[in-house]
């Protein structure tokens, strides 16, 4: 059996992970799907930043796990989620790691969406008001 290679972030392949301040809300098919005010921003290489969202952010219920998984080098193994009101669009429009590997390890509990297989992933910068608050309603609340 081959073993997965390993590649720690560096110069030629960084990797970033920061608190993003803005609320971050994903919305499908005219639902909220992703609500939060604790998001992380990953910024890897050249690619565009993805924002990553605390499992608390997330409406789990409108989302269907797929047996969709890839693997990076940098990350870990990745595992899927559809979002059934998205339609074709929205197969495997959630991916999720897990288990991450050490050097990008903020990211576990959080789950990412592709900005193009849902409709809107706004970005809420606060008010002066509004960043004196503390946290936002988990769902169901």
């Amino acid at each position: 059996m081959k073993t997965k290679q390993i590649k720690i972030p560096g110069p030629d392949h960084p990797i970033s992970i920061q608190r993003n301040p803005a609320r971050v809300v994903v919305s499908v098919a005219g639902r909220v799907v992703a609500d939060t005010r604790d998001a992380l921003t990953l910024r890897e290489a050249d690619y565009p930043p993805v924002h990553y969202i605390p499992s608390e952010g997330v409406d789990f219920s409108q989302l269907e796990r797929t047996d969709h998984a890839t693997y990076c080098p940098y990350k870990g193994d990745c595992s899927y989620f559809s979002i059934p009101a998205g339609g074709e669009k929205s197969v495997n429009a959630v991916w999720t790691y897990e288990d991450p590997y050490p050097a990008v390890a903020q990211i576990k509990g959080h789950i990412a969406f592709y900005p193009d297989k849902v409709d809107e992933i706004a970005e809420q910068l606060p008010t002066s008001r509004e960043s004196s608050k503390s946290g936002f309603p988990k769902f169901g609340e």
